[in-house]
């Protein structure tokens, strides 16, 4: 039934999406909501919450349906979905997809662990998905610049089984055979883009 329900809700996100604009001041006004975790200007400052500036428009929107439907688990984020409409969700989308990515504060601390973490980025081919620069397209989320704390329990779910929404297979199989330490190095790697 939840398959069902994530499959309409998005066909009518979808379908809603050419026929109406989507209005980035009102994603703006918002994104209020979610500045105590993701951080002023959608730069997360909090361990374990990800960045959403500069996440693509398209990524944005299909997490928000996922965590609406259910589909994709959260206890702080349920709540706040569950008072959004399709119109609040086109906002963010195109508000949080509107703002400059992350700069990373720090120099990288560690160019031996990046090096392995591009070794395992390409022998995983990351950048088949995520683009070159691995800013993402369309519903591939943006990773260049992510919190590294993030990206590193990210891979750990996507392994485990626990994170489920889209890219869910694909995600599955890259990171299931990866070790602790690759994860780690990928992690490194990507943050410090």
């Amino acid at each position: 039934m939840r398959n069902t329900s994530t499959a309409i809700l998005s066909a009518a996100l979808l379908s809603c999406t050419s026929a109406h604009a989507a209005d980035i001041a009102a994603g703006k006004e918002k994104a209020e909501l979610c500045v105590g975790c993701h951080g002023e200007g959608g730069v997360s400052q909090m361990e374990n919450i990800p960045s959403l500036a500069a996440q693509p428009d398209q990524f944005i929107q299909w997490q928000l349906v996922f965590f609406r439907a259910g589909t994709r688990k959260n206890e702080q984020m349920q709540p706040i979905v569950e008072q959004l409409n399709n119109d609040d969700i086109r906002n963010l989308g195109a508000y949080f997809a509107s703002l400059a990515p992350p700069k990373n504060p720090k120099p990288d601390d560690n160019p031996d662990l990046s090096k392995k973490g591009a070794q395992a980025a390409a022998g995983r081919r990351c950048a088949s998905c995520h683009t070159d620069s691995y800013a993402g397209t369309k519903a591939v989320s943006r990773i260049a610049g992510q919190r590294e704390d993030y990206l590193v329990k990210a891979l750990h779910d996507y392994k485990s089984g626990v994170r489920n929404g889209g890219g869910m297979a694909a995600m599955a199989e890259v990171a299931y055979p990866l070790s602790a330490e690759e994860i780690e190095a990928l992690a490194h790697y990507l943050a410090h883009l």
